[in-house]
């Protein structure tokens, strides 16, 4: 069997356009973590005003430890913030928790994507850790059974990335018409930065499904050979 399919560059080339989106995320994110939001509140003050007006009150908003580590549990019922957006007034922190909040109004009118992503992120998150040790172990023992196994659990991988899309895009969208319509987001300069922030955030996802559906076909066409 051979080991580097025919889409490897294109892995190659994705895995490269994932670190720039990465570098831009974070650049995108510190810019605007330096400038104060109008209205002066911090991300969790926000994220307290949005849940509020969606009747999420007995939502609570925690403080987590780490950078980018914002989240919201839809398990606990929770919105977590990291350290740079709970207790800072910055545009970034302002658009992040927004976002958060946006996760958890989707969980309150149960929105089909996310109710998906819930109930299959265990199972699928240990067949994406499975599958490229299947692949692996199917191609240099020559068992073709256990390389379309492999191939199962890419696709299962692909199918998460693919449900988590829809997803984030509709929890930026949440944020931003709430930015807008409340007046928070004060000015154009502060909205544009939101925006940036959002879009660079949603960026990293794209090329997360990029990178699944380049490995699923990569994968595929070397298990179609090897029959």
């Amino acid at each position: 069997m051979e080991f580097f399919g025919p889409y490897t560059p294109l892995i190659l080339l994705i895995l490269i356009a994932s670190f720039v989106i990465q570098g831009s995320l974070t650049r995108t994110y510190r810019r605007w973590s330096g400038v104060r939001n109008p209205r002066n509140l911090t991300g969790e003050q926000v994220a307290r005003m949005m849940l509020d007006a969606n009747g999420l009150n007995h939502v609570p908003v925690n403080a987590v430890p780490g950078s980018l580590s914002d989240h919201y549990d839809p398990m606990r019922k929770t919105v977590n913030l990291s350290e740079g957006v709970y207790g800072v007034p910055s545009v970034a922190a302002m658009a992040v928790a927004a976002h958060e909040v946006g996760h958890a109004i989707q969980d309150r009118v149960r929105m089909p994507a996310l109710v998906a992503r819930g109930r299959l992120a265990v199972p699928l998150s240990l067949g994406m850790n499975l599958a490229p040790l299947l692949v692996v172990a199917g191609i240099f023992l020559q068992l073709t059974g256990l390389l379309w196994l492999g191939v199962v659990l890419f696709g299962a991988a692909l199918l998460f990335h693919l449900i988590t899309l829809p997803v984030e895009f509709d929890a930026s969208r949440r944020a931003l018409a709430y930015l807008n319509q409340t007046g928070l987001s004060g000015s154009p300069e502060a909205t544009g930065g939101a925006r940036s922030v959002l879009t660079a955030a949603a960026l990293t996802y794209v090329a997360g499904f990029a990178m699944a559906l380049a490995q699923f076909l990569n994968i595929f066409s070397i298990a179609r050979n090897s029959d």
